[in-house]
């Protein structure tokens, strides 16, 4: 399912928070969408596997200005590190009215 993916790691929030964020975002990638505040998940280590294991082709990720997506962001750049693998990646960081605030590479 991730082979040749580029793959979305949204917040759950950012959703909610972009009116556009189907069509920004979701439009041709494999989504996966979580929230350390309110899971018990460990994301690195799921995500570690996925990168691991597929040919997955970019990451982007998507989070709030919160402090709790962090926690995304860092599992994120977490789990890339531990694949081995250097993918083209970008942190796209939304304000709680939905503007972009920040695209890094």
């Amino acid at each position: 399912y991730f082979d040749g993916c580029a793959l979305l790691i949204a917040a759950d929030c950012t959703a909610y928070a972009c009116g556009s964020f189907h069509a920004d975002f979701i439009r041709g990638r494999v989504t996966l969408i979580g929230c350390p505040k309110l899971d018990r998940a460990d994301y690195a280590e799921k995500l570690t596997a996925i990168l691991t294991e597929n040919d997955v082709r970019s990451v982007t990720l998507t989070r709030m200005e919160v402090p709790c997506c962090g926690g995304l962001e860092h599992a994120a750049k977490t789990a890339l590190q531990k694949s081995g693998k250097f993918l083209p990646w970008q942190v796209v960081t939304l304000s709680t009215d939905g503007r972009i605030l920040d695209e890094s590479l």
